[in-house]
């Protein structure tokens, strides 16, 4: 695990104030904002563009999506969509964030991130947070466009150069081996020098066009047990907690809390993830209290039954480490070590 100390005290104090001093079993991680969901790809794990025309044109308003954080009282915020970059107003609703020492993560596909990346300025409390899901030929094929890998590596060099945090996450499919895991990490971490890196086994979700290529629960234990072997995940700067990658190894169990890394998107807080979707409401505590966490989660609804992504399982896996002694002092050694890498 690679997050900064500074953010790392941070959220630790948050956590602490969460559970011990407000006593509150529920309250989110980090928020998934979705401003827009328009896009300039069309990759085929991801479902977002297939909302009517008339969604695909709007753009959520900056007070909004500013106030939806507030309200929720996350201290991390995941810009996510569609491509944040094509919204208008992406620089202000991420300057309003920082401003309120929220961390930012702009996630993107880094197409439009060298044209616009004079709209933001470097910041302890912002990152870029680019996807890439391969080398040069797995990554164009996953999002069905030639030359997105090289220009994303270009980004990626021109905004270390100016001086911004740049992290990436990449999902993982059927089609991997834990050879090309292996090899994409081992780019990112080492030629790119990238500040942290995300992995997600892929999650087949309603409406992602290609249901085909999706990892079940034992494929993935399999390829990260291997990927992660002969010292691999101790080496590589990647933004988990230990416990969860312990999680995708299979070492250890967990039950879903989704309710800790929500989605707000332009229906509302979407029920009861970011990958399924169960109705919509206004506020993060209604979310809370009016959604029937027991029934979600493997073994309790088909749909969870493949699941093991981050927005369900990373929370559990900080709560865990939060309440342990040893696992609080393991995942300390691992950010120390990760961020010497």
């Amino acid at each position: 695990m690679a997050m900064p100390l500074r953010q790392t005290i941070r959220v630790a104090t948050y956590l602490f104030e969460q559970k011990m001093i407000k006593r509150r079993d529920k309250f989110p991680l980090i928020v998934e904002l979705e401003p827009l969901f328009a896009c300039n790809l069309k990759c085929e794990g991801c479902g977002k563009i297939q909302h009517p025309a008339g969604v695909l044109k709007q753009r959520m308003p900056v007070a909004q999506a500013v106030g939806a954080v507030l309200e929720s009282g996350a201290p991390m915020v995941s810009i996510a969509g569609g491509e944040p970059l094509m919204h208008p107003q992406i620089d202000e609703i991420a300057r309003q964030l920082v401003a309120r020492k929220k961390y930012v993560f702009l996630c993107t596909n880094a197409m439009l991130l060298r044209k616009k990346m004079h709209l933001f300025k470097p910041s302890p409390y912002f990152a870029f947070a680019v996807h890439i899901d391969g080398l040069r030929e797995r990554h164009d094929e996953s999002v069905a466009k030639e030359g997105v890998f090289d220009e994303a590596v270009e980004a990626i060099k021109e905004a270390k150069r100016r001086g911004f945090r740049v992290t990436t996450n990449s999902t993982f499919f059927n089609t991997d081996t834990p050879q090309t895991v292996i090899d994409v990490l081992d780019f990112l971490n080492d030629e790119l020098e990238v500040d942290e890196m995300m992995i997600s086994p892929a999650y087949a979700y309603e409406k992602a066009p290609d249901q085909e290529h999706f990892l079940g629960v034992e494929q993935t234990r399999e390829l990260f047990r291997k990927a992660f072997a002969g010292g691999n995940r101790r080496r590589w700067r990647l933004n988990h907690s230990p416990l969860f990658l312990d999680f995708l190894e299979g070492k250890t169990d967990f039950p879903c809390t989704a309710w800790g890394i929500p989605n707000y998107s332009l229906f509302g807080w979407q029920r009861p993830c970011y990958l399924m979707s169960d109705g919509y409401v206004p506020t993060y505590r209604q979310l809370v209290e009016e959604t029937d966490w027991d029934s979600y989660g493997r073994g309790k609804d088909p749909r969870c039954d493949n699941c093991m992504a981050h927005c369900g399982y990373e929370p559990t896996a900080v709560l865990a480490t939060m309440g342990s002694l040893k696992e609080s002092l393991r995942a300390a050694r691992e950010t120390a070590a990760g961020s010497h890498g």
